[in-house]
C-alpha cells in the first residue's frame, strides 16, 4: 500500500487486505494507519472504487460507528494527532450469495490539501466449499478454500459424532509431514497458515479414529 502522491503524510501499516471465505460469511478486518507528520490531520473518504457484488455489503467503521462507504462518504472522517498510530479503523464485509472474486480501493484525502492523500487496497474471494464435501458417519468435511492459497487456507467441517476423534495432516507433494491439526468438535472450521510454506502442491488428509478417510490437494502460491 503506497501513498498516491509525495505529499501524503499517512502510512498504511496494515498488511495487504485479503478477505476470503465461504458464501454467506461476514468478515471484519482491522486497518492500522499512522500520521507521520508533526501536525494534526483530518482526512475524509473521497471515493470507493472497485467491483462489489450486488449481494455483498461493505461498511467502514471508525471506532464504534459504522458507515456505508457507497452512500455515506461525507460522514467518514479521520482526525489524527501528530505522530498518532490509529487502530480504530475497520472494514466489515459480507461476502454475499455467489462465488466471486474482486477488489476495491478506499481513497482518503485531506480537505485542506488535495495532494495529501492515501489509499487502502483490498481484494476478496468468495467460495462455495459445499460443492465438494466429504460425508463420513462421524464428520462432514468441505474442501479447502481459497485454493490456491497465499496466506491462510480454511477448511469447514462439522462433527456428527462429538465423541469421535478427528485430525487433519498436511504433507508435501513427496509425502513429507508438514503439520498436524486436531479438530475440535466445538468448532466448525480450521484455519491453516500457509504464508511460510514454499509454493507448490500439498496434500491434506482427514483421519477419523486414526483411520485414513480422504486425501485432498492444496496449492500454495506466493
Amino acid at each position: 500500500m503506497l501513498p498516491l502522491t509525495v505529499d501524503a503524510q499517512v502510512r498504511v501499516l496494515s498488511e495487504n487486505i485479503e478477505i476470503s471465505g465461504k458464501i454467506g460469511s461476514s468478515h471484519r478486518k482491522s486497518l492500522i494507519i499512522q500520521n507521520d507528520s508533526k501536525e494534526s490531520k483530518e482526512y475524509i473518504l473521497k471515493f470507493l472504487r472497485g467491483n462489489i457484488g450486488s449481494s455483498q455489503n461493505i461498511k467502514l467503521c471508525v471506532a464504534d460507528k459504522c458507515y456505508d462507504p457507497r452512500k455515506e462518504l461525507s460522514k467518514i472522517k479521520l482526525n489524527l494527532q501528530p505522530g498518532e498510530l490509529f487502530t480504530d479503523l475497520y472494514i466489515e464485509f459480507d461476502l454475499g450469495i455467489a462465488e466471486l472474486r474482486g477488489n476495491f480501493d478506499l481513497h482518503f484525502v485531506n480537505p485542506n490539501n488535495n495532494r495529501d492523500m492515501f489509499l487502502i487496497e483490498a481484494v476478496y474471494e468468495v467460495f462455495n466449499p459445499s460443492l465438494d464435501e466429504t460425508s463420513h458417519k462421524d464428520i462432514s468435511l468441505g474442501s479447502v478454500f481459497p485454493n490456491p492459497s497465499t496466506s491462510t487456507a480454511q477448511i469447514e467441517y462439522e462433527f456428527k459424532n462429538p465423541n469421535a476423534t478427528a485430525k487433519i495432516t498436511l504433507n508435501s507433494f513427496i509425502g513429507n509431514p508438514v503439520a498436524e491439526f486436531q479438530l475440535d468438535p466445538l468448532q466448525k472450521s480450521l484455519m491453516i497458515n500457509v504464508a511460510d510454506l514454499n509454493p507448490g502442491v500439498y496434500f491434506y488428509t482427514l483421519f477419523v479414529d486414526n483411520k485414513n478417510i480422504v486425501t485432498k490437494k492444496l496449492v500454495v502460491k506466493k
